[in-house]
């Protein structure tokens, strides 16, 4: 007699049951309070005791770095291995959603929100700056490359892919693919406790989900919070620098204000009217930048640099990914095991928002566009960007070359001011980093109102509206109250939650194994 295949995850959990509504709101009643305490005295106390803050913070951050090296990027080679897998393995014909499921987005709105909600920030600030950074030795070269040589140039090259190629989005693959499965397939609220189900069962409904949850909304609020920071920084010194308008805190706290005021737009707008819009703006407004760049830079150079970013980046991936015996150990450790966390750190949110826009694709079709798609295209960006910056360097040209990696913030600039028009390319720039910033707020705010109404996908638009003008409140007081270290305070806060997320979702990948296997079982015996 056949065995018979039983549904292992399936549960009678209603999304929202644990819920309150004053006000016509739809709260998850432990998540969104407890949530917003810690928030408030996170901020309170970072503000009013700034240096024991930056001191604990820091701290923190530095011993997950040194003393967990070897964990970081033992798991983030875990993450890419398992992706790969899962496009071969027959697991990956499973649609998400179901065998009738279709897919609520085209292929291009889909691969440019996951895409702008990523690293699309990420791309327009260090393009340029990381390259320059690792050729010119600002802080220790990969591998220990001699700095300014021909071989430095190329591992140059290759390390800025590492850091923005296939393990950080293999990372977010894990969550996504998930929450996505376990949302769609199972039935199950979207917060990150559904992907825990395979390991506490029913359990993950009551305090140890609140937990999980609570954890990844505050990774996300306040990661958001740093790069909105930062990002105003950012604008306000190029604005400085392009057109002489003061770049002090007043100038900041306007370009927070707008940020926020169109994101709030972007948020009434809805989902398909708001972020999927501002995704297609982002992605034409950034091709036109690159086709410009290209075009009216050194052409044939950028188009050598991307053979040699991806040969580069192919042939030094293992001994990048090696944590042990390295003699880098200063850059390996302020780069590298830094972005590894990093990326951690922001996969509950980057890892959500990717499963929210993902249902009606194949495992096999999500994980290809979440993992290599997004590779391919970060090879022609970098080698753009940071290869006309290097050109520019080696041929003795512009501020990049004579005065060598400044302020990191201007970096793209000072590259785009020996490219004709600079002036319209540089301009549009800072509109692009604005209005990536402005997608990640709007997805962010649907990320962390989904978690904090217990995974409901269709709770009241005021909440999402709460949580962006959260985001934008919590940068303003951090830039108003403490300026620059108030942000990096919180940023090692966000990248100090790496440690206990490595953790995460190496389990995650056990679930999701498991949950996979019995679906595939499942769809063998007919059940499906």
């Amino acid at each position: 007699m056949s065995e018979v295949v039983k549904d292992e995850y399936s549960t009678d959990y209603q999304a929202g049951q644990d819920n309150i509504t004053p006000l016509g709101l739809d709260l998850h009643k432990s998540v969104f309070f407890i949530t917003a305490i810690l928030i408030i005295v996170f901020v309170v106390g970072t503000l009013m005791f700034p240096d024991i803050s930056k001191s604990l913070l820091n701290g923190a951050k530095t011993g997950a770095i040194e003393h967990f090296d070897w964990l970081f990027l033992i798991s983030g080679n875990i993450f890419v291995i398992f992706c790969l897998a899962l496009i071969v393995l027959p697991v990956g014909k499973i649609r998400l959603g179901g065998d009738d499921a279709k897919p609520e987005f085209s292929n291009i709105s889909w691969f440019a929100m996951l895409f702008a909600a990523g690293m699309g920030i990420g791309l327009m600030f260090w393009s340029v700056a990381e390259p320059v950074a690792y050729y010119t030795d600002w802080y220790g070269t990969p591998l220990n490359v001699a700095a300014n040589s021909p071989e430095g140039a190329k591992l140059a090259m290759g390390a800025t892919m590492y850091h923005w190629g296939l393990h950080p989005w293999a990372i977010y693959a894990v969550v996504a693919l998930s929450l996505a499965f376990f949302a769609f397939n199972k039935g199950m609220p979207l917060t990150l406790r559904s992907a825990f189900f395979p390991i506490f069962g029913d359990r993950v409904w009551g305090w140890i989900g609140d937990v999980i949850d609570i954890i990844a909304v505050l990774a996300t609020i306040f990661g958001l919070a740093t790069s909105l920071g930062f990002g105003a920084q950012q604008a306000a010194s190029g604005l400085h620098y392009l057109f002489d308008i003061s770049n002090g805190i007043s100038t900041q706290m306007i370009i927070i204000a707008g940020v926020t005021t169109v994101a709030l737009i972007s948020v009434l707008r809805g989902l398909d009217g708001g972020v999927k819009t501002l995704s297609n703006i982002n992605m034409g407004l950034a091709a036109a930048l690159l086709l410009f760049v290209l075009v009216a830079g050194p052409t044939l150079e950028i188009f050598s640099t991307m053979w040699t970013t991806a040969s580069s980046y192919v042939g030094n991936i293992v001994p990048l990914s090696n944590p042990f015996g390295r003699e880098d150990e200063s850059w390996f450790h302020g780069w590298t095991v830094f972005y590894w966390a990093w990326w951690i750190s922001w996969s509950p949110f980057v890892g959500m928002f990717i499963a929210r826009v993902s249902k009606g694709r194949t495992v096999r079709e999500f994980v290809t566009a979440v993992l290599l798609i997004p590779t391919l295209i970060t090879v022609v960006w970098m080698s753009t960007f940071g290869g006309s910056a290097l050109a520019q360097i080696q041929s003795g040209i512009g501020s990049l070359a004579t005065d060598g990696l400044g302020e990191v913030s201007l970096a793209m600039f000072q590259m785009l001011e020996n490219i004709p028009f600079t002036a319209i390319t540089s301009f549009l720039g800072i509109v692009l980093v604005l209005v990536f910033f402005v997608t990640s707020s709007d997805s962010g705010s649907l990320v962390i109102d989904s978690i904090t109404a217990g995974g409901k996908l269709d709770a009241p638009t005021a909440q999402r509206v709460f949580w962006a003008v959260m985001e934008g409140a919590i940068a303003a007081a951090l830039i108003f109250g403490g300026g620059a270290d108030a942000l990096t305070t919180l940023q090692a806060g966000a990248v100090s939650a790496g440690l206990p997320f490595t953790i995460i979702l190496l389990v995650m990948c056990y679930g999701l194994m498991k949950g996979l296997y019995n679906e595939k079982a499942l769809m063998d015996a007919g059940m499906k």
